[in-house]
């Protein structure tokens, strides 16, 4: 039995913290970010907590990585014009918080080299 507390999106994914969900399967849930950072700001994140970064993702289950990046786009076309900058956080030092491989789907007039409109 581990004795780890569960993520922030573990406990997002039982329900137990409340979010707002865009997108469910059995394998990846989505929801709107509670700090955006872009007009269109929506994390997709596996429903596993098996990977910590998408490196691991990439390596233990490349099927899965293929699902959140398609889930990703359609998110964009659905929020958004269809065009989104996708971005995985990987360690501390790169702006990693929570140890739960997740995407971050910005969209909504970006430009180059900002995050906002």
């Amino acid at each position: 039995m581990s004795t780890e507390t569960p993520s922030i999106f573990s406990r997002i994914i039982a329900r137990e913290i409340p979010a707002d969900i865009v997108h469910e399967t059995d394998r990846v849930i989505a929801f709107r970010d509670i700090a955006p950072k872009a007009p269109v700001h929506l994390l997709v994140v596996p429903k596993t907590a098996a990977y910590s970064s998408v490196a691991e993702l990439a390596a233990g289950d490349p099927a899965l990585l293929a699902e959140v990046v398609a889930t990703a786009q359609q998110l964009a076309r659905e929020h958004a014009d269809g065009d989104f900058r996708l971005v995985f956080n990987t360690g501390a030092n790169a702006g990693q918080t929570v140890f739960h491989v997740h995407a971050h789907v910005l969209a909504g007039g970006l430009t180059e080299g900002t995050l906002a409109h």
